[in-house]
Formats: structure tokens, C-alpha cells, sequence
């Protein structure tokens, strides 16, 4: 059985590599990938059974590059690669997805690797479910239902969050999705990396670059990933938001 290995970490990549060498029946194809883009170019081209894929990588994460899989007539099964983060290990656990531990150990790889599946969207948006529903801890990933079919948003990536009627716009760094979960619900699940300026608007606290009066006396707030454009500050919300940016 041919096996891609994706992870940009290279003595992650050597072990893997090492471990599979030792045992019966898989192949090690060459080169592995260092990012999402790289294996999603690598799976069209080497064409392999199984992909072992890391979780968190730069760019195109993996959780984001198996979304693209399942995009695709005849995906390979994958076997995510995932560190020692209780909530996230919590969210494989109570899923079907395949999974091991970093290290890896030999025992595990051997087991993942036996009952390895491809994944599908509702097993993917599965791991990204609010806390409330899931009794973890907050998403890494919030899921977007899309022309695309269902998409990943990793949570580091999303600039803000605005209410609009019954629906939610997720800004992120490139572009834009609808959410159909509650504003405030939002707040109470990532209040420690967003910030409310605004009745219906949270901003990410790490993206924000400074806080400006208008001529007109209303307070904009400039964000980072938004190309200069700025957001309005409720009056209300000015004060919480100056001693937030002063602990920042």
C-alpha cells in the first residue's frame, strides 16, 4: 500500500518515514509534502492509497486539505497526525476519523493505518461543532456551509464575526462565509480571542492595529488582513476596547 506523507515538520517526516519502513505491506512515496498545497499537488501526481496528514501546518491546514478531498471522485484514505491537545484529541475520539498521537508510536500507526477510510464533510464538520454541543472546549475550526459544499475556517484565520438578521458574516483572510450560529454564541465560546466593538460585530483582539476618531466624533478600528478598511466602534464599546488594546 502506497503511503503519502504530509507534515512540515522534517524530523516528523523522517520518523513517520522510518516507522512505515518497518512495517509489512507499505510503501513510503517520495517526496512527502511540507504543506496542504504541496500534498494536494503530490496526491494528483504519486497517487497514493493513504496519506498521513498532519494536523496543524502553515497555510492550507490539515483539516482544509481533506475538505479538498472530499471534493474529488476517489480520495485517498487518510490517517490525521495530530499533537497532545486534549480538545482536539476529545473531537477525533468521539468521530470515525482515523487518527494517531505525535510521536507516533509503532503500535498506534500500525492500528490507524488498518482501519484508515477517506473522510467525508459531515465527518469533518463533525470535529469543528460548537463547544456547547460537543462538551469540549472551543473549535480550531469553524465549518461554513458553502457553494463548495462545506468548508474550514481555521480559527486563527478569522478576522471578525457581524450579525446580519438571522445569519453571520465570518470575515477570514480570504474572503467571506455565512454561519447560521448566534452572535452571542460566538462570544461566549472564543471571548478570549475576540472582542465585541459593536452589537453585531467581534473582532479578532490579535488583529487589531489601532483605534482612530473621525472628524465626525465616531471611533473606527482598523484591523489587520482588512487592507486599511475599518470598522465602527459603538460608543458603548469604546472604553472596553481601549483598556483591551492597552493589555495587548
Amino acid at each position: 500500500m502506497n503511503v503519502l506523507i504530509v507534515d512540515d515538520e522534517p524530523q516528523a517526516r523522517e520518523r513517520l518515514s522510518r516507522l512505515l519502513g518497518e512495517l509489512e505491506g507499505y510503501t513510503v512515496l517520495e517526496p512527502s509534502a511540507t504543506n496542504g498545497e504541496e500534498a494536494l499537488a503530490l496526491i494528483d501526481s504519486l497517487k497514493p492509497e493513504v496519506v498521513l496528514l498532519d494536523i496543524r501546518m502553515p497555510g492550507l491546514d490539515g483539516l482544509q486539505v481533506a475538505a479538498r478531498l472530499c471534493e474529488r471522485e476517489a480520495p485517498p484514505a487518510v490517517v490525521f497526525c495530530t499533537g497532545d491537545d486534549e480538545f482536539t484529541v476529545q473531537s477525533f475520539k468521539d468521530s470515525t476519523l482515523g487518527y494517531v498521537l505525535k510521536p507516533v508510536q509503532p503500535d498506534s500507526l500500525r492500528e490507524a493505518l488498518r482501519k484508515a477510510e477517506r473522510p467525508n464533510r459531515v465527518q469533518l464538520a463533525a470535529l469543528t461543532r460548537p463547544a456547547a454541543e460537543s462538551g469540549s472546549g472551543p473549535r480550531s475550526h469553524i465549518s461554513a456551509r458553502t457553494r463548495k459544499g462545506i468548508e474550514l475556517i481555521p480559527l486563527d484565520q478569522v478576522i471578525y464575526f457581524i450579525a446580519d438578521h438571522k445569519y453571520v458574516t465570518l470575515r477570514h483572510e480570504s474572503g467571506e462565509v455565512l454561519l447560521d450560529e448566534p452572535l452571542k454564541a460566538l462570544e461566549d465560546e472564543f471571548g478570549e480571542r475576540f472582542v465585541r466593538i459593536h452589537r453585531n460585530a467581534l473582532v479578532a483582539r490579535n488583529r487589531i492595529e489601532r483605534l482612530q476618531r473621525t472628524p465626525l466624533g465616531h471611533f473606527q478600528l482598523f484591523l489587520k488582513g482588512l487592507n486599511g478598511d475599518a470598522l465602527i466602534v459603538s460608543r458603548r464599546h469604546v472604553a472596553g476596547v481601549r483598556k483591551m488594546m492597552q493589555q495587548l
